[in-house]
């Protein structure tokens, strides 16, 4: 069972990877595969959820976020928590740890500004309060598990909080003396030219592939733990009956020769 906790202070030591996962799936959904592959191996995973905090419903929300509340088919007073509970459900399969953030997803953290889908995968604005606290988040954890890798969103799709993950963390993992590369977010990645066109934004000449060679057992419980995202199938993938295909076609379109399906992270060089 997933060790579980919204206190760092109670995490134990002894993590080998961590994996910034901006929201409550994004880890098991770009990273899956590799997380399963590492705790299968002994190797202790922690998943930190960053924009998990649980927004009030006396604050009301937005016509944006009520919109999306009805496609996830989720009651407004409790979406984050019945969030948690399917990550929860997720990373149970995968085998990892996982750490809870108060952070707030951008359509509850500035409902004015991330008001609609247009705005919520464009430019972020400068002030965006999830840039320090990722920048706190990381540097605590750098500081507490020096010899871990870490794994960081590259931010293909442009949603705000992934790019806002993206540039923080770097920040201070640049910085800092510790292995760290990017996983690609999925199912953004699946579009064509998204992962290129992300790398062009950045300088793709500094980033290298480091491909996750995945059997179909490894794939079979990445399906799995993403099949416990109920609420979030159908805007992602049109239905849970079209994930497992969705998935599949994404491993084995981006696997090195020799290898039948793969994930695959950058790397600076």
């Amino acid at each position: 069972m997933a060790f579980i906790t919204d206190q760092a202070t109670a995490l134990p030591d002894g993590y080998r990877h961590i994996v910034l996962s901006p929201h409550l799936d994004d880890a098991a959904l770009s990273c899956g595969g590799f997380i399963a592959r590492m705790t299968a191996a002994g190797e202790r995973v922690l998943v930190v959820n960053v924009c998990s905090g649980i927004p009030s419903a006396q604050a009301g929300f937005s016509a944006f976020a009520q919109s999306l509340h009805e496609r996830w088919a989720l009651p407004p007073s409790s979406v984050v928590a019945h969030r948690r509970v399917e990550d929860a459900a997720a990373l149970g399969v995968l085998g990892a740890d996982a750490l809870l953030l108060p952070e707030l997803d951008a359509i509850y953290r500035c409902p004015d500004v991330y008001a609609d889908e247009v705005s919520l995968f464009a430019t972020p604005i400068a002030d965006d309060p999830l840039i320090d606290a990722v920048v706190r988040l990381t540097t605590t954890l750098v500081e507490r598990y020096p010899h871990a890798t870490f794994y960081v969103p590259l931010a293909v799709g442009m949603h705000v909080d992934h790019q806002l993950v993206f540039a923080a963390a770097t920040s201070v993992l640049q910085a800092a003396d510790v292995r760290y590369g990017y996983y690609e977010d999925f199912p953004y990645a699946r579009q064509p030219s998204a992962v290129e066109q992300r790398l062009a934004m950045i300088g793709r000449k500094h980033y290298a592939p480091r491909y996750v060679p995945l059997d179909e057992a490894l794939l079979q419980v990445k399906i799995t733990a993403i099949s416990a995202y109920s609420s979030q199938l159908n805007v992602l993938f049109g239905g849970a009956a079209a994930m497992p295909a969705a998935v599949t076609e994404y491993a084995a379109r981006i696997a090195f020769p020799a290898m039948r399906y793969a994930e695959r992270q950058w790397v600076r060089v």
